[in-house]
């Protein structure tokens, strides 16, 4: 018990950092020293959220002797949100690396992350409806979509300038939603007094995030288009 009261403490010290430090990198300069330092502790940060939350899960699972129907299945969502946001932040990184690719990718690490994003979402989500837990039901569709996505990105050729760009700002707000529904779903209740599985609490940060990434998509792309006719 000592054990997963510390990896508690430490989630919540990263989780608190990770959402403390996310907006520096976006409204700083891009590939600068700031936005670069700054990310590398965002993506830490992540990290030891990540870790944390997947040993909460399965200790719940397999070793908590007063677990519940309910516990378990929050869990299970313990789990499924730390990988939603160690493989958003995966494939947010990876694209950098490989930016100057013309062809498909077809490195199997970056294929399997988002292939079992993918699978993972339409697993728990199954086991959401079987178990009627709407929480489980519905929240994996974000994993499914960006999963879909990640792995549509890597198996076909770029066709637009910048794609890199886009794909890393994509995965890194998606690992932002993880992050801020993890915290609306656990934290908010017991500061607002909220019911914890609200359809409005869980999906509000997708509700507001979402949009944030189309409206820096467009953004960008006219502003990239604009310098390449210039």
């Amino acid at each position: 018990m000592f054990l997963f009261s510390f990896f508690k403490i430490v989630h919540i010290i990263a989780g608190f950092a990770a959402l403390l430090v996310f907006w520096i990198p976006v409204v700083t300069k891009k590939g600068g020293k700031t936005h670069n330092r700054v990310g590398w502790v965002y993506v830490v940060s992540m990290g030891v959220v990540a870790l944390s939350a997947l040993y909460m899960g399965v200790w719940r699972i397999g070793f908590d002797p007063d677990r519940t129907a309910d516990s378990t299945a929050f869990a299970w969502f313990l789990i499924f949100i730390s990988l939603l946001s160690s493989a958003s932040a995966w494939h947010g990184i990876r694209v950098l690396r490989f930016k100057k690719r013309v062809a498909a990718h077809r490195q199997l690490a970056d294929l399997f992350v988002s292939a079992l994003l993918l699978i993972s979402g339409v697993a728990i989500s199954a086991y959401g409806f079987l178990i009627d837990f709407p929480l489980l039901s519905y929240f994996p569709f974000i994993g499914i979509f960006l999963g879909a996505t990640q792995l549509a990105y890597w198996l076909r050729p770029p066709n637009r300038r910048m794609h890199w760009w886009f794909e890393h700002l994509g995965g890194m707000l998606g690992c932002c939603i993880a992050t801020v529904t993890a915290f609306t779903l656990f934290g908010a209740p017991r500061l607002l007094e909220v019911d914890s599985v609200s359809i409005v609490v869980w999906f509000m940060p997708s509700i507001i995030l979402v949009p944030v990434i189309i409206g820096f998509s467009v953004y960008y792309r006219k502003k990239f288009s604009a310098s390449k006719s210039a």
